[in-house]
């Protein structure tokens, strides 16, 4: 092993120290600091290490490695002289990272160790049995139901592979094919009947790396599906059991009028017992066909079929087997299991995951979807903007991902461990703004809270703040601000003391700027301050080639969200999208593929042109330029833009007969984004004429 001689022991020497004490591979042999009292001279005497206050008093040939951590150039050097290529000599430089490093370790530990508490209070307080395996088989999760079904140990088993404990488990099955099997029957080996889902864990890079299962206990209503021989006496049987199942129960009789339900069957399809008993086993069906008809026709069960039932359109998994009598068949009885209760735990994973990764920003550049050549700039302006202190400004149309980019070049900075603000100045009325942004001081105003309140500077101080859609700050307000980032320093509301703050302000803004300086709207000072490091992220429609890179995204999101198993897109569905123009950007576009899934059939797992709903043809027929040519030699860039956007916000009007509202949602912008559109083009009075 590696000898080591540690030279400081301060806070970053004391860090390093600590690190070496827990590796095998080294051994501290000295620590040296001119101050016997400092914090890793103490550490070191209690780990019974050898100290020093002066390196000199120390045999160096003993010595394979010195880390100089005094940050002293003057030690460094003399060191470096003393030792002649002796031993390796590492500088404070690296020493502080080394120590960096550490800390930061020890707090992401820290941080697991939170959720980790957290994860097992999600696994252990549902009712279904849930374990999770690693890609070699090995169980690393294994929940309380898990241990009550099984008649297994928790601690027993943690560690052990899967076939050890359940010998017909199919999860390493499951690890060879990468394929989810939904409701399953299985018999453990203590003869309980279970039905359980089987998914793949995939990584970020979509290998599998374990595969959990989930298993709900249907022995009693099987086996009494199976051996009760009379319908009368099932009824009387079943009645204390299925009362108490938190899966709906329902059953049959021959000719498929329903004979029982339990009160779970009610609360999850919203159907009383007058609603079904008595009534053909089609009455409880919203999306699907009666499995219950189905059994009695064939008299062989059916399991795992997806169906919606009741008004409430309950997402439902139904298994039903027939009941035979000395050969006859009696009726039918069926289990519904409402899948509710795994999607919630699916979203509850989804946003632990998100809390592990992120700080208060939420996403990084990794979260940036887009290879085009439009995307790929203002990425890498982001980037290097993030390396600097400087004020940044997002420049784009509204839902072009403009707070995504704030986010990210917060995390990509020096300031990513510090509080990240967001503000968006269109949302907060202009009474209230001044003291949001700066604060107030005690009796600023009738209702001032007792002590004062900071504002949204101060709270980001040593951060970074967002001011989202800053072309609509007002005169007075632009002034206020650049005085901020010119001085580094606000006024709180009633008070007269500066308060110094250091914050790294990131703007954006979907309006014209140098328009607005124009029209005197927007301070030409302000715009020269802000404007240092501008970047201008491309609206969809000039980068169609990504739109299926975002798709694929955007489907994985909703997936989540609404519960959906949708796989992919086809290329005619991609095809017809790149037709669109895209007003509303990627938030459109998320738009229209969430109500796509929304209509899709549950069977359904990939989206098809036909899919695409006819909200694209009718916007494109309902905003046609009426014989307009926008491509004109004499008129510049702007010119025919704002020549374009006056025509499109005319006939949205026009077809929305004058709704403001109708047509802001129809434009994908706000509605006070709209006003001042018209306003900018005249269009105030227009009618639905």
């Amino acid at each position: 092993m590696q000898r080591v001689m540690i030279v400081g022991a301060g806070p970053s020497g004391t860090a390093i120290l600590r690190m070496l004490h827990e590796s095998q591979l080294f051994i501290v042999a000295y620590v040296v600091d001119i101050n016997v009292n400092a914090v890793g001279m103490v550490y070191a005497k209690k780990l019974s290490i050898p100290t020093a206050t002066d390196w000199t008093s120390v045999d160096l040939e003993s010595i394979d490695i010195i880390i100089e951590a005094t940050g002293h150039e003057q030690v460094f050097q003399e060191i470096r002289q003393a030792g002649r290529g002796n031993f390796l000599l590492i500088p404070s430089k690296f020493a502080n990272l080394l120590s960096e490093l550490f800390q930061e370790k020890e707090l992401r530990i820290e941080k697991l160790e939170k959720q980790s508490y957290k994860h097992d209070l999600i696994f252990n307080t549902t009712n279904d049995g849930m374990i999770v395996i690693d890609k070699h088989g090995y169980i690393i999760l294994f929940n309380r139901s898990a241990e009550r079904m099984t008649e297994k140990v928790r601690n027993d088993v943690i560690g052990k592979h899967i076939h050890e404990v359940i010998q017909n488990s199919r999860l390493p099955k499951i690890l060879q094919t990468n394929r989810t099997e939904i409701n399953k029957e299985q018999v453990l080996e203590n003869g309980l009947k279970i039905i359980t889902t089987r998914i793949p864990l995939l990584d970020e890079q979509n290998e599998v790396i374990g595969a959990f299962a989930v298993f709900k206990d249907i022995t009693e209503a099987v086996d009494l599906a199976e051996q009760i021989t009379d319908l009368k006496e099932v009824q009387t049987l079943l009645e204390a059991i299925i009362l108490s199942s938190n899966d709906a129960i329902s059953v049959v009789d021959e000719e498929g009028r329903g004979l029982i339900i339990n009160p779970a069957y009610t609360r999850i399809t919203g159907l009383s017992r007058e609603e079904i008993i008595g009534k053909p086993a089609t009455a409880d069906i919203y999306e699907g066909d009666s499995v219950h008809m189905r059994v009695l026709q064939t008299r062989r069960p059916v399991r795992g079929v997806n169906m919606r039932l009741g008004p409430k359109r309950k997402e439902v998994i139904v298994n039903v087997a027939p009941i035979i009598v000395d050969g006859r068949l009696k009726g039918s009885v069926g289990v519904v299991h409402d899948v509710t209760e795994i999607q919630q735990l699916t979203a509850e994973l989804s946003r632990a995951r998100q809390i592990i990764r992120t700080l208060e920003a939420k996403y990084t550049f990794a979260d940036i979807i887009g290879k085009s050549e439009e995307m790929n700039l203002p990425i890498e302006q982001a980037k290097l903007c993030a390396k600097t202190p400087a004020t940044v400004l997002l420049r784009g149309e509204s839902g072009t991902g403009k707070e995504l980019f704030a986010h990210a070049i917060h995390n990509a900075s020096d300031r990513k461990y510090n509080k990240f603000v967001r503000v968006n100045c269109a949302a907060i009325s202009e009474s209230l703004l001044e003291s949001e942004l700066f604060g107030y001081d005690d009796g600023a105003f009738t209702g001032a809270k007792r002590g004062g309140k900071k504002g949204f500077f101060e709270e980001a101080n040593n951060g970074s703040i967002f001011l989202d859609e800053i072309g609509e700050l007002k005169t007075h307000m632009q002034v206020k601000l650049l005085r901020v980032l010119q001085e580094n320093e606000i006024v709180r509301v009633g008070g007269t003391t500066p308060i110094p703050i250091n914050v790294r302000v990131i703007a954006a803004t979907n309006i014209n700027l140098e328009k607005a300086i124009s029209d005197g709207s927007f301070r030409e000072d302000l715009y020269f301050r802000m404007n240092r490091m501008p970047i201008h992220i491309s609206p969809l429609r000039n980068r169609k080639e990504d739109i299926k890179e975002l798709a694929i995204h955007l489907i994985q999101k909703i997936n989540q969200e609404y519960g959906r198993t949708i796989e992919d897109i086809s290329v005619g569905a991609i095809e017809r999208l790149k037709q669109y123009h895209w007003p509303g950007n990627v938030r459109e576009l998320e738009n229209i593929l969430g109500r796509t899934i929304i209509f899709m059939k549950l069977n359904e797992t990939i989206i098809e042109e036909h899919h695409i709903p006819d909200f694209i043809e009718s916007y494109e027929k309902a905003i046609p330029l009426k014989n307009e040519h926008i491509q004109s030699e004499s008129q510049s860039l702007s010119e025919q833009m704002d020549r374009y956007e006056h025509q499109l916000i005319k006939q949205a009007l026009m077809k929305n007969s004058g709704n403001k509202t109708n047509t802001a949602k129809m434009l994908g912008v706000s509605v006070r984004n709209l006003y001042y559109k018209m306003e900018k083009h005249g269009l105030e009075n227009i009618d639905a004429q």
